[in-house]
């Protein structure tokens, strides 16, 4: 994998394959201390990240293999795949699919990466394709998982022959000479699969590649088994399952464990057989674990998603909110008002925009204090919500201007906009001040200005300011009307 992933992840992976587990974790913990899902330009993404997904399964790390499994594959170029790196992807993808348990993906992808493999013109590439495809099947044949055994070991043998016409060293060849070991041996040519096993043995201790010993073990245990020397067949499945243990694949465990115990029954060694029930237990409890401390991960990083996104939701509403009045202030309504005016316009409904303005709000503030200022200003925002609908759009515009935007009623009315403006305008020039005021000779007023009609916000705010002004010429505390749309009646509104 050396020209697909990055050196650092291919540490990674040599430690855990050498049975130095505690190495793997921390080795991988540097890896992503810059970011799990960062990858240099050099490298392809999609490749690095579903390795990654397969380093993060074997340290037991599920919610993040799920994780960085679903954007490799999201990477990935669907439509057509080609080339060496998109081989290796969708076979260690396949690969890890089948390991996780989701088998009715995994050998499709893991069957279209050999070939992709095999139109890319790169003869490594095909051999780790092939050889992952092999190790499925043959995974599947002794666990019995198809009724057509047979020729499971007669695809995965033809397989693993042909990794190994284009591969005569590293672990490749190890894994291939170790798994074609035991196709054969699954086909009765017992000879042939001790020969190649110990071949693989040899090269493995050689690289000190527990992986590929507990394999070798395993088919040496086989063999052993088949050929009725079941002493050989317990001592060689109990290194099997050593080798398993000390690179911590539970999956090697849960299998080796079982056989070694069905060895100890034929034995009579009820001891043994025992101690191998015992180990199989183990390693489902750590396979148990796993799972169950990556749920715990996946509701913790669940549980921090959401409290993550209350918080982006609860700053994002903050920002187009008011502080002092919690009305949407100048932002949201410039974010808001474009979607209810195309609504609008969709329906054949007409908009409204109501600007008012606080009369003589300079002098509440010199004689009353701008405390007071605020507290009138608070009371203004809370009449308005009163006489305004719920789907009215309110806002603080600036200082002690608020804006009303609306849209005329469903039931036909064309004046909806300067009617809700009298109800303000009334509402506030009735509002008992005192609480807030105390005894004032000039009890805060309202003036208002209203623009109508199909227009995008500027035009109708630029009217509704026009109209504002001339309710303040005419002497404040009175709507004052302007409509662009000459259908729309102009009723004759009074200031109090």
């Amino acid at each position: 994998m050396s020209g697909h992933i990055p050196a650092q992840d291919r540490r990674v992976r040599l430690l855990l394959d050498s049975g130095r587990l505690h190495e793997a974790d921390v080795a991988f913990d540097e890896l992503i201390a810059a970011g799990v899902n960062r990858v240099d330009e050099q490298w392809n993404r999609a490749t690095v990240l579903v390795h990654r997904a397969w380093l993060s399964w074997r340290l037991n790390r599920i919610p993040q293999a799920l994780e960085l499994a679903a954007e490799g594959w999201t990477e990935l170029d669907s439509d057509q795949p080609a080339g060496k790196s998109a081989a290796q992807t969708i076979s260690i993808l396949g690969n890890l699919l089948e390991t996780i348990g989701h088998r009715a993906s995994a050998l499709e992808l893991m069957t279209l990466g050999v070939q992709v493999a095999r139109k890319s013109g790169d003869p490594e590439t095909l051999a780790h394709c092939l050889v992952r495809q092999a190790s499925a099947l043959i995974f599947r044949s002794v666990a019995r998982d198809s009724e057509s055994v047979e020729q499971l070991f007669t695809t995965a043998r033809d397989l693993f022959d042909e990794a190994l016409l284009v591969v005569d060293k590293g672990q490749l060849q190890r894994v291939a000479l170790a798994g074609g070991a035991r196709a054969l041996a699954g086909l009765g040519r017992l000879p042939e699969a001790a020969r190649l096993a110990r071949r693989s043995l040899e090269l493995s201790k050689q690289a000190e590649d527990w992986f590929c010993l507990a394999v070798a073990n395993w088919v040496l245990a086989v063999v052993h088994r088949d050929e009725g020397d079941l002493q050989e067949a317990r001592t060689f499945a109990s290194r099997a399952l050593d080798n398993a243990e000390s690179i911590g694949d539970t999956m090697q465990m849960m299998r080796y464990s079982l056989d070694l115990a069905a060895i100890c029954v034929q034995l009579g060694d009820s001891v043994g057989e025992a101690a191998a029930l015992r180990r199989t237990v183990r390693a489902s409890g750590i396979a148990v674990e796993a799972l169950q401390e990556g749920l715990g991960q996946a509701l913790e990083q669940r549980r921090v998603a959401v409290q993550a996104q209350r918080m982006a939701t609860a700053a994002q509403e903050a920002a187009v909110r008011d502080p002092l009045t919690g009305l949407v202030n100048r932002l949201g309504l410039q974010r808001q008002a474009p979607v209810l005016l195309e609504t609008t316009a969709a329906q054949g409904r007409i908009p409204w925009l109501v600007l008012l303005d606080v009369d003589w709000f300079k002098d509440v503030n010199d004689l009353a204090g701008h405390a007071a200022g605020d507290a009138t200003l608070q009371e203004v925002a809370h009449l308005l919500r009163r006489e305004c609908r719920a789907d009215d759009l309110l806002c603080r515009w600036a200082g002690d201007e608020f804006v009303v935007l609306l849209v005329d009623d469903a039931e036909g009315s064309r004046h909806a906009g300067p009617l809700v403006a009298e109800r303000i305008r009334a509402a506030v020039d009735r509002h008992d001040w005192r609480l807030v005021l105390g005894r004032t000779r000039k009890p805060p007023t309202v003036s208002i200005g209203v623009a109508g009609g199909p227009a995008k916000l500027d035009h109708l705010f630029a009217a509704a300011d026009i109209a504002l002004y001339r309710a303040k010429r005419a002497g404040r505390n009175r709507v004052e009307i302007d409509t662009g749309d000459p259908e729309c009646d102009r009723p004759q509104i009074q200031g109090g």
